[in-house]
C-alpha cells in the first residue's frame, strides 16, 4: 500500500481557526470609580433612611421622658394616681412646660404664682419643681374635699377651692 498524502482540492477551504472575543477588563480607574460612587450612594440611602433629630428634638425627647419620671415620682410620693396627674397637665397645659395662662398660672401643671409660692416653687417652669408642687395641691385638695370626690378636687384645682366651696359644689365655670 502506497501512503499517499492526500491534497484537498482547491474548491475545500479550511475552516478559519476561531478567534475568541477579547475580554475587555474595565481599566482600574472606572473601577475605582465606580466603588467610590457605591460608597456615596450607600451612606447616602442609609443617612436618609435614619436621620439624625435636631438637637432641639433630642432635648424635647429627653425632656418627655424626664417629665414620665418626675410625674411617676411625685405620684408615688404624693399618693396621686399617675393617670390623674398625667390628665390634669394634659388639659392644663398640653405638656408645655412654658405654658402660661390668660390668669397667670405658669408651667406644666398652671400653678398661679401665690400657689406656686405658698408650696415652695421658685421656678414654675422647672418641670420637676412644677409637677410636685402640682401633685402635692392635688394631695391637699384631694385630703379636703375627699379622694373619692375627683370632681370637687378637680374644680378646686382648676377654678379654685374658695369657688367649690361658694358654689357648694363644681362652679358653673367653663
Amino acid at each position: 500500500m502506497n501512503t499517499h498524502t492526500l491534497a484537498l482540492p482547491d474548491i475545500v477551504q479550511r475552516p478559519a481557526p476561531r478567534r475568541r472575543k477579547p475580554v475587555r477588563r474595565p481599566p482600574i480607574r472606572e473601577l475605582l470609580g465606580f466603588s467610590v460612587l457605591l460608597a456615596v450612594m450607600a451612606t447616602a440611602y442609609v443617612s436618609s433612611r435614619a436621620p439624625e433629630p435636631p438637637a432641639e428634638v433630642a432635648a424635647e425627647t429627653e425632656t418627655v421622658v424626664r417629665i414620665d419620671e418626675y410625674i411617676a415620682a411625685a405620684a408615688e410620693r404624693h399618693g396621686v394616681p399617675e393617670e390623674l396627674v398625667i390628665a390634669i397637665i394634659a388639659v392644663e397645659s398640653r405638656f408645655d412646660t412654658r405654658a402660661v395662662s390668660r390668669r397667670g398660672a405658669r408651667g406644666l401643671m398652671q400653678l398661679m404664682p401665690s400657689t406656686a409660692a405658698a408650696l415652695g416653687v421658685r421656678d414654675p417652669f422647672d418641670p420637676e419643681e412644677n409637677i410636685d408642687g402640682g401633685v402635692r395641691e392635688v394631695r391637699r385638695l384631694m385630703n379636703r374635699f375627699g379622694a373619692h370626690n375627683l370632681p370637687l378636687v378637680l374644680a378646686a384645682y382648676n377654678a379654685g377651692e374658695n369657688a367649690v366651696i361658694q358654689h357648694g359644689g363644681v362652679p358653673p365655670y367653663r
